[in-house]
């Protein structure tokens, strides 16, 4: 049973929603409710699902958390019909954390002097934890496990002292509104400071600096003041900061009194203001002496709601779960029940929320409202795995590109966006070109920007950011918007070109040598990869020629040296050298790149040269479309195709599942008669984007790579965008065309140095570790869309 289930994660400043959305869209209505109310709604599928799998049931439930779940439940039942499942509020704040700690890979981080540091934390030490809720009051609670905890300590100084006092001192009308006043004030006209006690000295026999608080609010004993005389911003500072050293403080001594080496901070209080967290920070390390320190989770606004979700089998949703292995992946989109646009708020950054105004869709028109871009949304997806050849899954960083450099990530930003028309002409044109996909492409236009404006101003609000990250949030929400594939037609249409001169090639291989054979594959593999429709200097490539010419004609321009060229250990790997002949691998793992020219040409006919060998060969592709990229349910019609030309493919593909012997019309079969038949097969690989991140790939594409001894990855996202520097357990080969030029930094000016083309050669026992898999950090990798 396939599913598409979602779990969104609503703004905060609505009631904390967490929804279940098959593949059939529903509309939830927005409820707005006060903030101590943590209540999850779950939906049913669409009733054409249920049509098409009556065996199995569902019920709608509301499930809410806290002390509103309690003091608001009559109030459902007499306004709204609606009875509320309560749920224990500790059982479902712990169960909230180990969820979001386990299923989300940059969940924790640091926040110290405005800087946010993820942290990644392995499952297997995560218990035990203190976990510090702090909403009204504050509770601290020791987790040793799942479904294991106590509350050890707490605090009636929480949000809701720091709320109340605001409230009674500067006449605030809102908790926010406290907040932004904070950002605009100084404590030290109020507080009274260790320098005030000491003429403006430190103490520093005891370790206190004359920037200490000695005493908040202090300076108000002694000044002749009445509360009017002090600005609201410098009350609500120092109230501020007054609190939240008081809880940091609390917590390190419940952490060391249990010996405990973690300490997260979650809750309404905290609502990623920087402020707050660095507050917080600055006390736990400051009581710690530097030995602890202070960790937030992205989504602590959500704790209670989530622990109300994952106690889903107490509520029939149990054969959700049963059908298949799932496992959770964090996107970041709009709403799929309507088509939305969100553009920004002004001014930004106020409460360290961030968030856009979301206008939506109404006929043909597109108005704002009240609602705000979604924080996140969990997509309930096949299991996913970490790659098992990789060499150090806990080391392997799969982005290149750092773009934690500003430069760097302002030039991406405008590559993407410049990109954009294009994008969204064949987007439109893949659904027709109706008022409607124009309507659509429009909102996606306006959708994708205003989350590239929300990352240019906080680059940390979605996670840690690399480039993978931001290519799979483009085609992410691109599908929001229902386009399934925007380059369906083009891709079509080049498959059958390069299907139609696929023979004449394979017969051209054919009459080489050995030697030349393995090299003039190669360089087929880097030719045919210059089509791609993401790159714009290759777009242009399309205006020149037929695609069998410029692919001849590109693979006149891929002769050696090339600017990284390992082809002579890949040959004496493949070929042997002098008289001693090499075993051929057992099986190999080819991920492909484009449809068209790429796929077909390129790998196809290595593929075939690995499969003569007696090598098992598996394809894999995208899950999901993603530019020009082939899929894994596009790949067996074009081997089927290409199958007709040739029995080494045929027979590969038969052996591999991939088609019957009574489909395939075969042409000059009895050549190869006499080989050996090993499967071809081909795998998703669980993402659809153009990049691949190697720790969260399909469970059938890891257990392919189980018997697998060799890796060839192609392509700019797959070998050089991200997996540059990865290692593996096994012989591997990354094939990548620099399509453009690489921007170099050289003290003030920008040099443009002409790429040449790569091969990039592993093996695992033979070559010095050092050379091949020394870190390389590039800079300004601006081919993927020039």
């Amino acid at each position: 049973m396939s599913y598409n289930n979602r779990m969104r994660l609503l703004p905060r400043r609505s009631t904390c929603l967490a929804q279940i959305h098959h593949k059939y869209p529903l509309t939830l209505p927005r409820i707005s409710l006060n903030w101590n109310l943590q209540i999850i709604h779950v939906l049913c599928p669409h009733p054409c699902f249920l049509r098409q799998h009556p065996q199995i049931t569902f019920k709608v439930c509301k499930k809410a958390t806290g002390g509103g779940a309690y003091k608001f439940a009559d109030l459902f039942k007499e306004r709204l019909g609606v009875s509320i499942d309560k749920e224990d509020e500790m059982n479902c704040l712990v169960a909230g954390a180990n969820f979001l700690l386990k299923a989300i890979r940059h969940e924790a981080f640091t926040h110290k002097e405005g800087q946010k540091e993820f942290v990644q934390i392995d499952q297997n030490e995560l218990f035990p934890y203190l976990l510090v809720n702090i909403g009204s009051g504050v509770s601290m609670i020791k987790v040793d496990g799942d479904g294991k905890f106590q509350r050890v300590s707490g605090t009636n100084v929480g949000g809701g002292t720091y709320w109340g006092l605001g409230k009674l001192l500067t006449k605030c009308k809102s908790f926010d509104e406290l907040l932004e006043l904070s950002q605009r004030g100084d404590n030290r006209t109020i507080d009274m400071l260790v320098g005030d006690i000491y003429g403006g000295m430190d103490y520093s026999k005891i370790g206190l600096s004359a920037s200490t608080i000695a005493s908040s609010f202090g300076k108000a004993i002694s000044e002749n003041k009445d509360l009017q005389d002090y600005r609201p911003e410098d009350i609500s500072l120092s109230l501020l900061r007054m609190i939240s050293y008081n809880i940091g403080q609390i917590s390190y001594l419940n952490a060391l009194r249990f010996g405990l080496k973690r300490i997260f901070f979650g809750g309404f209080f905290i609502r990623g203001h920087a402020y707050t967290m660095d507050t917080i920070s600055f006390a736990v390390q400051f009581w710690s002496k530097g030995d602890a320190q202070a960790m937030f989770l992205r989504h602590e606004g959500f704790l209670g709601a989530l622990g109300a979700f994952m106690s889903y089998e107490k509520h029939g949703l149990d054969d959700l779960m049963v059908h298949q292995l799932i496992s959770w992946m964090e996107k970041f989109v709009q709403k799929g029940t309507e088509i939305t646009a969100p553009v920004p708020m002004a001014p930004p950054g106020t409460t360290g929320l961030g968030g856009f105004e979301v206008p939506s869709s109404r006929g043909n028109t597109l108005r704002s409202d009240a609602s705000n871009l979604n924080v996140g949304v969990l997509h309930l997806v096949p299991t996913l795995e970490v790659f098992p050849l990789l060499a150090d899954p806990k080391t392997y960083e799969p982005n290149t590109i750092d773009l934690s450099d500003h430069s760097e990530l302002e030039y991406w930003f405008t590559v993407l966006s410049e990109h954009l028309p294009d994008l969204v002409d064949k987007a439109v044109a893949s659904e027709g070109g109706t008022d409607d996909a124009k309507r659509r492409g429009d909102a996606f236009a306006r959708a994708f920007s205003a989350h590239l404006a929300r990352l240019m101003e906080d680059p940390a609000a979605y996670g840690k950011l690399g480039l993978a990250n931001l290519l799979e949030l483009r085609e992410e929400c691109l599908r929001e918007f229902y386009f399934a594939d925007a380059y369906r037609s083009i891709k079509q249409r080049e498959n059958e070109a390069s299907l139609a001169v696929l023979p004449d090639l394979l017969m051209e291989i054919d009459s080489m040598n050995e030697e030349t054979r393995l090299l003039t594959l190669i360089e087929g593999v880097l030719a045919a990869n210059i089509f791609d429709w993401g790159s714009r200097a290759c777009v242009d490539l399309y205006h020149k020629g037929t695609i069998i010419e410029i692919y001849r004609m590109s693979r006149k321009k891929m002769q050696r040296p090339w600017r990284v060229d390992d082809f002579d250990l890949f040959k004496e790997r493949m070929l042997g050298s002098g008289d001693k002949k090499s075993p051929p691998h057992k099986r190999a793992l080819l991920f492909v790149d484009n449809s068209g020219a790429d796929v077909i040409l390129g790998m196809l006919p290595l593929a075939r040269e690995l499969l003569r060998r007696g090598t098992e060969v598996v394809l894999v592709a995208n899950s999901l479309p993603a530019l020009n990229d082939v899929t894994a349910m596009e790949l067996p019609d074009i081997v089927a195709e290409a199958a007709k030309h040739c029995d080494i493919l045929r027979r590969a593909a038969e052996a591999g599942g991939l088609l019957v012997d009574a489909m395939i019309n075969i042409q000059d079969a009895s050549k190869e008669n006499s080989v050996s038949a090993v499967p071809l097969m081909v795998v998703e690989n669980g993402c659809g984007s153009p990049c691949i991140d190697l720790r969260q790939v399909s469970s059938e594409l890891a257990a392919a790579a189980k018997d697998a001894d060799l890796i060839i990855l192609e392509g700019m996202g797959r070998a050089l965008h991200t997996n540059f520097n990865a290692r593996f357990k096994c012989d591997a080969l990354k094939v990548r065309v620099y399509r453009s030029v690489i921007f170099l930094e050289c003290k003030d000016r920008r040099h443009l140095v002409i790429s040449r083309v790569p091969i990039n050669w592993s093996n695992n026992e033979n070559c010095p570790t050092d050379e091949i898999f020394r870190p390389v950090k590039l800079k300004g990798l601006s081919s993927f869309y020039e």
